[in-house]
């Protein structure tokens, strides 16, 4: 070989050797660079030339022309980055079902000082007095009262429940704006990085380190597949639905319920839609919905994952009430919110039915015995919307009173929190009640018939649970309930959160920046750039030694 020629050797043994102590480098300076994924020089062997050809010899004189830089790759592991980002996912399901969870016992706890516990047991107090002196007005009195406080405390729980509920609603919406977000994000980085490796020359090792943290932060909120193409572009799918694609992305459309506000997810890609006069569209989304809440939440399944579907699910899809209990309780046990809501208004509506119902049997309009005003049979507790008997005259002129079933149909005819109040009647005259027999004498039967209405065990949470309580111990088994549920998700949610720490432990092994080993690295490519050096130094003396001997 030519003396140039093995300087030329020398020469890309430095060049070589620079570059790939830049990238050791670049590695170190960037250890404690959040998302930086560790870079490794790829080295590989330039051309041979061929110096003669024998055809007796098994290969042909070749010498070869030194070391090239080929490219500087990301060293990353994919089924590592798959597994975090969807454990990643169910781990913010379980964190936000566990803080739904510690947020309704709070509700369920503690308001301003009192717990509603507080008030059903005075409740309870004051029907015990009742039944020691019925005919006392104290008794009365104190009865309505407790009943008014009662109805009170539980009005404030619904409330405070339903602005969590809202609270969730507002959650939905900041989500799917941030999904959208990082869809575009991820998009315009496909753009970036196919631009930059076009030429198959330059790895775009940054940009796609922001893509990859995007990717990362979008398992968190919801399930996704994605896969990258020969050129670059990463493909997204949420929910099993395109979502980047093709240089598009197809963002989250919301639909807001007219009588709650409360938010839907869906493909508008995918929805039928009817153009307004307004120009605007008005979407059927039955078949375009982003999640199906109605699968069973499953690990093994993956229903599991996401923040946002764990917040759908947290929120339900209405204002629940007993009925829904009544109706279709699968509907609603998923939800969190919901299921409370219906579980606590099933309470409310059982204790002002059955005080209702006792009083009602012992009314007699003849002599006006605990009837109202009007002549119908007292009630304590009174429908906001509607009455709860109706007068009917038959053709001799004789007046009865009807009860008004309550229809599930119909929130006006039922006796739910949302429309229960304290008959003004009574909170005015208490003294109406009586107690007092057609002889003078107080009747206690119809204060003991109280009495046992709260002792008596025949109510259940909901159909899943076949243990019957009374009032008193429904609400603390309400309370255990959701207790228990609480630790439940508390505990999968700690599981959950060593399975995202082992994977990232495991991920980083890989992405991650060892400065031992980067030292190692920098001293052996700084021995071979000394060594290329030196080998530089040899040739260029026997370059001016051939040049000195030819001179003379």
């Amino acid at each position: 070989m030519p003396l140039m020629g093995s300087l030329y050797i020398g020469v890309s043994g430095l060049q070589t050797g620079q570059n790939v102590l830049n990238s050791t480098a670049h590695n170190l300076t960037n250890i404690d660079t959040k998302g930086y994924t560790r870079q490794q020089p790829l080295l590989g062997s330039r051309s041979y030339i061929t110096v003669s050809k024998n055809p007796r010899a098994v290969s042909n004189q070749q010498y070869g022309l030194g070391v090239n830089f080929s490219a500087v790759r990301q060293v990353r592991d994919y089924f590592l980055d798959k597994t975090y980002r969807k454990e990643s996912g169910r781990s913010m399901f379980y964190e936000v079902s566990t803080e739904t969870m510690e947020q309704v016992e709070t509700i369920l706890g503690e308001m301003n000082g009192e717990d509603f516990q507080t008030s059903l047991t005075n409740l309870w107090t004051a029907v015990q007095e009742l039944a020691k002196d019925p005919s006392s007005s104290v008794t009365q009195g104190l009865l309505v009262q407790r009943a008014s406080e009662f109805l009170d405390r539980a009005g404030a729980v619904a409330d405070d429940l339903k602005d969590y509920q809202d609270s969730l609603n507002r959650k939905v919406k900041e989500n799917v704006t941030t999904i959208n977000k990082y869809g575009n994000q991820i998009l315009e980085l496909n753009k970036q990085i196919q631009r930059i490796e076009a030429a198959g020359i330059e790895h775009a090792n940054d940009l796609r380190d922001t893509r990859n943290q995007i990717l990362d932060e979008l398992g968190k909120l919801c399930k996704m597949n994605y896969s990258e193409d020969y050129y670059g572009n990463i493909t997204v799918q949420i929910e099993g639905t395109d979502f980047v694609k093709g240089g598009m992305c197809y963002e989250i459309g919301l639909q807001t319920d007219a009588t709650t506000g409360f938010y839907t997810p869906f493909w508008p890609q995918n929805a039928e839609y009817t153009v307004m006069a307004d120009g605007t569209r008005s979407y059927d989304i039955t078949h375009a919905k982003v999640f199906d809440l109605d699968q069973t939440v499953s690990s093994t399944m993956d229903t599991d994952i996401g923040g946002l579907k764990a917040i759908l699910l947290a929120r339900g899809d209405h204002r629940a009430n007993y009925s829904d209990i009544e109706k279709d309780y699968d509907s609603i046990s998923q939800s969190i919110i919901m299921n409370m809501q219906a579980e606590f208004d099933q309470l409310i509506h059982n204790v002002a039915t059955k005080i209702n119902e006792v009083l009602s049997n012992a009314s007699d309009a003849e002599r006006g015995y605990l009837c109202d005003k009007d002549g119908s049979p007292i009630q304590l507790f009174k429908k906001v919307t509607s009455d709860g008997w109706t007068k009917q005259t038959d053709a001799a002129g004789n007046t009865t009173w009807k009860y008004m079933e309550e229809d599930y149909d119909n929130t006006d005819t039922m006796y739910t929190l949302g429309n229960l109040k304290i008959n003004n009647n009574l909170l005015q005259e208490p003294s109406m009640l009586g107690f007092k027999l057609a002889d003078g004498k107080a009747d206690y039967d119809t204060a003991e018939a109280l009495k046992s209405a709260f002792t008596e065990e025949a109510y259940h949470l909901n159909p899943n649970v076949q243990k019957k309580t009374t009032f008193v111990d429904y609400y603390s088994d309400l309370v255990s309930q959701v207790a228990n549920s609480g630790s439940v998700f508390r505990s999968i949610y700690e599981n959950q959160e060593a399975t995202v720490e082992a994977t990232f432990s495991a991920r980083e092994q890989v992405i991650g920046v060892s400065s031992d080993e980067e030292l190692s690295n920098m001293i052996k490519f700084q021995n071979a750039y000394n060594a290329a050096s030196r080998y530089i130094n040899v040739i260029s003396e026997m370059l001016e030694h051939v040049i000195n001997t030819l001179a003379i």
